[in-house]
């Protein structure tokens, strides 16, 4: 299959890079006036940081901009192996000494959130050595008994987890009806973009690794008083911005964390689903600039 023009483009923003023991695709966009923190972004699951092209050179204005894409996601390496937040957190960690960065602002999303919650606890621990300035949370199932997870999620954490065999598991179409479902059905998310991201998926046959790739959830499920005790607890100043139109990670847990943070803006998007950067783009990253900008 020819590589979609988005793809190819995105492909050529960005190198690959020997982190943590993998080959690590790493977008590094410099600022055209370097006004404020560096912002680092991680993307969830099942997808890459292909989800946050649309605000990249919007974000890029005043800060540099490093986007990685997580082992087994997107354009870096897909070994088979066991996949822990530990690892996705040690990748990140590497890419930001990679880049020389003492400080960041930090934007996550979904699988992203527990990474970052990760990193955080390791901040507060004093074994990450990087200032976390400011933060922008959006959707994620940072508390897991109140998410609604999909069949499809359901099914692959009922699979053994290993790599499945050639030529079995999630195909374009199936993935493509996954991925329409966590949009709202007021975003009317186009056949291309749903091409692309089944496109970085597949890529080095990653859709093989699904049910590897899902055990975060399990992981989130035994450690959620780590990851989310650092999210909750961490000093950083800290915005949420939630689509109302989320299936699995529902609205009622950006008010929960509101409760938790009283002192973080909680911005809830209607007619806006799971991936808040791409349904609503405009606003998504309006917000996330004033949520990145001091008052």
């Amino acid at each position: 299959m020819a590589a979609s023009t988005a793809v190819e483009a995105w492909r050529g923003r960005g190198r690959i890079l020997p982190l943590a023991g993998y080959d690590v695709f790493v977008v590094d966009v410099p600022a055209d006036d370097e006004q404020a923190d560096p912002l680092l972004v991680i993307h969830g699951f099942p997808t890459s940081s292909f989800d946050f092209r649309h605000g990249v050179d919007r974000l890029a204005r005043h800060r540099r901009v490093l986007l990685v894409d997580l082992v087994g996601f997107g354009l870096s390496a897909k070994p088979d192996r066991a996949y822990t937040m530990d690892l996705q957190a040690d990748v990140v960690a590497a890419a930001t000494d990679d880049a020389g960065l003492s400080s960041v602002a930090l934007l996550t999303h979904d699988m992203g959130d527990t990474v970052g919650g990760e990193l955080l606890a390791r901040q507060l621990e004093g074994r990450w050595p990087v200032e976390v300035t400011r933060r922008v949370l959006t959707n994620g199932s940072i508390y897991i008994e109140m998410a609604h997870l999909s069949s499809g999620q359901e099914l692959l954490l009922s699979l053994p987890d290993a790599r499945l065999p050639a030529g079995v598991g999630a195909n374009a179409d199936s993935m493509a009806e996954s991925l329409a479902a966590t949009f709202s059905p007021a975003s009317h998310v186009s056949t291309d973009e749903l091409a692309a991201q089944w496109e970085l998926i597949s890529h080095d046959e990653g859709q093989r690794l699904l049910p590897r790739l899902v055990r975060y959830i399990e992981e989130r499920r035994r450690r959620q008083d780590r990851f989310t005790g650092a999210i909750e607890s961490h000093p950083s100043p800290l915005t949420v911005i939630w689509g109302a139109d989320d299936p699995i990670a529902v609205v009622g847990m950006a008010d929960r964390l509101g409760a938790a943070r009283p002192d973080a803006p909680v911005h809830i998007l209607d007619r806006v689903g799971h991936f808040p950067m791409i349904e609503a783009a405009d606003l998504f990253y309006d917000l996330v600039e004033a949520g990145l900008t001091p008052s």
